[in-house]
């Protein structure tokens, strides 16, 4: 009597079977996901934990992950303890500068690369990508050397010209250029643009994800460097944030606390950022992932 209506009706077992099968991999994919998004997020957690302790509760045995007695006046006397604005606005004319040199010299440099057809474009162009394979250690004392001659040591323009060309940026444009038709570009032309202003009007607009992306890599990148500044600079009236960070260890110790209160401080920018370009950011990865295929 029980097997009967199965075996009339074996699709709709089948059918809530799959259903069955669908919810527990859904279920199974978000679990995952949560948990890698933890593992993520503790570092910032812990950060963050740190800020609002006492050092000496920093420093104790055993670890609390949450504080005892919570200290939120940490940020402000971390603030007011050193020149944070100074060190801030350097972070902001250093970062927001390299990032726009990058993005016009890329788009000019991965425009020319994609469209434009010239004697020895190909082995131009692996030569220059052939520079993603340089630490950047190997630079630091030709660039030293270099600033120093030209008096650019403890300036703006000496810490920022040296790091102001990507190839990775021209790379990764000129992928995303050679997917957008050339069909735009020759209607453009046939209504009298020339190259600059096909490049502006049409490319642009349509590379605004991998530009928005490009931008944000920048200017994290920058935002948190350390090793070119420290090299570059030799006062506190140019220091960036990374420098005015390491002001916290001294004879008499480390004081933890502040550094992990200026640290939640400085990551605040590129939280922003990201949040502002996120939508720019998905289509940037999306479009972005199959370099190779186009």
């Amino acid at each position: 009597m029980t097997i009967e209506p199965i075996l009339r009706h074996p699709h709709s077992v089948s059918a809530g079977r799959r259903r069955l099968l669908r919810r527990i991999g859904i279920f199974v994919s978000y679990t995952g996901l949560s948990l890698v998004a933890l593992l993520f997020l503790f570092p910032f957690f812990w950060m963050v934990s740190n800020a609002v302790r006492s050092n000496t509760e920093v420093l104790a045995v055993p670890v609390r992950i949450l504080p005892e007695e919570y200290h939120w006046d940490t940020f402000i006397e971390a603030l007011v303890s050193l020149p944070f604005g100074t060190f801030l606005l350097n972070s902001f004319i250093v970062a927001c500068s390299v990032t726009a040199i990058v993005i016009v010299v890329s788009c000019l440099s991965a425009y020319a690369f994609a469209r434009l057809r010239f004697p020895g474009r190909e082995g131009l162009l692996l030569t220059y990508l052939s520079t993603l394979m340089i630490p950047q250690v190997m630079l630091v004392i030709p660039l030293f050397l270099v600033v120093s001659k030209l008096g650019w040591i403890n300036t703006y323009h000496g810490m920022i010209l040296p790091v102001a060309f990507s190839s990775f940026g021209t790379f990764l444009l000129r992928q995303f250029i050679l997917g957008i038709p050339k069909d735009l570009d020759e209607a453009a032309m046939m209504d009298g643009a020339s190259r600059v202003r096909i490049l502006v009007t049409v490319i642009v607009p349509l590379a605004m994800p991998a530009i928005g992306l490009l931008s944000l890599f920048t200017f994290i990148a920058q935002w948190k460097s350390f090793l070119w500044p420290l090299i570059a600079t030799s006062g506190l009236d140019k220091a960036t944030l990374p420098l005015g960070l390491t002001l916290f260890q001294t004879q008499q110790g480390t004081a933890w606390n502040y550094i992990m209160a200026g640290a939640t401080i400085s990551m605040l920018p590129g939280v922003v950022l990201a949040i502002v370009l996120q939508r720019v950011i998905y289509r940037g990865i999306t479009v972005s992932s199959g370099f190779g295929g186009r």
